[in-house]
């Protein structure tokens, strides 16, 4: 018996077919498969947060360079997963699911192997390629393997499982960052995805579009990624080499003008991989944009917080990880009760309030300096955000969906991925310019009034980029050992604490979007143009 062929491989389910019989028993492996994979991705989204400080040591890293670790990877999965998942539709979901699963195991095996910052930002950008095969791939392989009357059921154990493991991923991947080494980090990846490809290739059944015939939209791939790549790379090294750096001005209009031809290319193209006109749904466009706006200053927050406890508080990589599960754990028990709240109020409502209640949790984020405990400083703002969150994701979920039609439901929500990885990948960059720009002036203005030798000025300024992590000269004194950190340390807080003051205000942004747009028009939903 060949274990590598699935017992009901005698047929490919296509668009035009219902699940065929036998993807009822097979239907626990294939969540199995879906859920495993798709957890690789969303916990290394979280763990490597984790990370960060450890890499900074380690590696001797810049923040610039870890923001690159992290941005790498953001932008690869940003602007390639609506064609990766394409590219299933036509090809074979579970061939470029198994494709993407393997390339990011690889890349893992590479980000562990890495002997420096460089080429573990390389390896970063491979393994965001295999997650825009993967990470569209697993619902696109439920929905075609599972009969319409046990979708919900199916998509909803699918995400209740990997929210649990997204949930577990900060607290395992800070025990290992912690005990065994960053690099135990990416080769977890490894033994998941050896299990998930035997799953995949014993029991999924290969599903395709029959009807997607049409040309990949390369050039729309292309512009996507170049253009980002360009307004990234432009206001990332403009907190090492200025704004008035040629290099920083060059790339940060180049990047808008290619952006903006890829904009032109998809209105243009008959096969866009961002089908502009479903954009003419008032609420399909409000949805995106307050999905913009929230993300943003979610991932941006989340991005610099454990920084913050790390290196700022003093917490150990476990206890770091634990610090965000209430944001998670209050997210995965109040999704279904969120989603009822569409039902009894519409998502117009949920979705002016839960941003407020938001903003309020990155307002909170404001009161911690350094020192205190945990559960009356960040505690309360991480609950509170979870909260906002919770009220917010199932209806903006839902909004996205009925804003179109059935038949391009999918699309829909591959738009609005990618939105939200989008606005993670620009905020990092944006709010990285913040933080630097806060964090030096508060520094060169405390360093004036501090009596320091022109040696030790001259190595903390070389030292700068580091930001908290600076390594303060074994030469001076205790004390001065002692003063410099702590003005080190209140001015991360300083910058910190602007980067949540900008979270707080898009935060309420979406909900004047949402205030603005969701549910003002009666329209029928926008049939995109072939």
């Amino acid at each position: 018996m060949n274990f590598l062929k699935p017992p009901c491989d005698e047929a490919v389910i296509t668009s035009r077919s219902a699940a065929t019989p036998c993807s009822k028993k097979l239907g626990p492996w294939i969540l199995a498969a879906t859920i495993l994979g798709s957890s690789m991705a969303f916990i290394d989204g979280t763990v490597v947060n984790i990370a960060l400080p450890a890499l900074q040591q380690k590696l001797n890293a810049t923040a610039v360079d870890v923001q690159w670790v992290v941005e790498a990877y953001a932008l690869f999965l940003a602007a390639l997963l609506l064609p990766g998942g394409s590219l299933g539709d036509r090809f074979g979901r579970r061939r470029m699911y198994a494709i993407g699963v393997a390339v990011f195991a690889i890349a893992s095996v590479w980000c562990g192997l890495s002997p420096n910052i460089q080429q573990l930002i390389f390896a970063r950008a491979v393994q965001g390629v295999g997650a825009a095969l993967l990470v569209p791939g697993s619902l696109a392989i439920i929905s075609a393997s599972f009969a319409e009357d046990e979708r919900g059921k199916a998509i909803g154990t699918w995400s209740g499982a990997t929210a649990m493991t997204t949930a577990l991923g900060p607290v395992l991947g800070g025990w290992l960052i912690e005990h065994v080494s960053w690099r135990a980090v990416f080769f977890l990846n490894v033994p998941l995805a050896l299990v998930v490809l035997f799953l995949v290739f014993r029991f999924v059944p290969e599903s395709r579009d029959e009807e997607s015939k049409g040309k990949l939209d390369l050039p729309g791939a292309i512009l996507a990624t170049l253009g980002l790549a360009g307004i990234v790379y432009g206001l990332t090294e403009s907190t090492s080499l200025g704004f008035r750096s040629r290099i920083v001005i060059s790339t940060l209009v180049g990047g808008v003008v290619v952006f903006a031809a890829f904009i032109f290319v998809e209105a243009k193209s008959s096969a866009p991989m961002m089908p502009l006109s479903l954009f003419r749904s008032l609420d399909f466009a409000g949805a995106n944009m307050l999905t913009l706006f929230l993300y943003a200053a979610l991932s941006g927050t989340l991005f610099f917080l454990p920084l913050n406890l790390i290196q700022v508080q003093g917490y150990t990589a476990t206890s770091a990880g634990a610090a965000i599960l209430p944001f998670i754990v209050t997210m995965f028990l109040l999704s279904r009760w969120s989603g009822g709240l569409v039902k009894k109020y519409g998502a117009r409502l949920p979705l002016v309030i839960g941003p407020i209640v938001a903003a309020t949790g990155f307002a909170l984020l404001l009161r911690p300096g350094v020192g205190g405990t945990y559960w009356t400083t960040f505690f309360p703002a991480i609950l509170i955000l979870g909260l906002g969150m919770a009220i917010s994701v199932a209806p903006l979920t839902t909004t996205v969906m009925n804003s179109v039609k059935e038949s391009h439901a999918g699309i829909a929500s591959g738009i609005n991925n990618a939105v939200s990885r989008t606005a993670g990948l620009l905020a990092i960059a944006v709010l990285g310019v913040i933080m630097f720009q806060t964090f030096n002036s508060c520094l060169d203005n405390t360093m004036n009034q501090t009596a320091l030798s022109p040696e030790i000025r001259t190595v903390i300024d070389n030292e700068r980029t580091r930001l908290a992590a600076i390594e303060i000269p074994a030469s001076i004194s205790e004390d001065e050992r002692e003063q410099l950190k702590k003005v080190i340390d209140n001015c991360f807080v300083r910058g910190f604490r602007y980067v949540t003051v900008m979270g707080a205000a898009l935060a309420l942004a979406s909900s004047l979007v949402a205030l603005w747009t969701i549910g003002r028009r009666k329209k029928t939903p926008p049939t995109v143009m072939p």
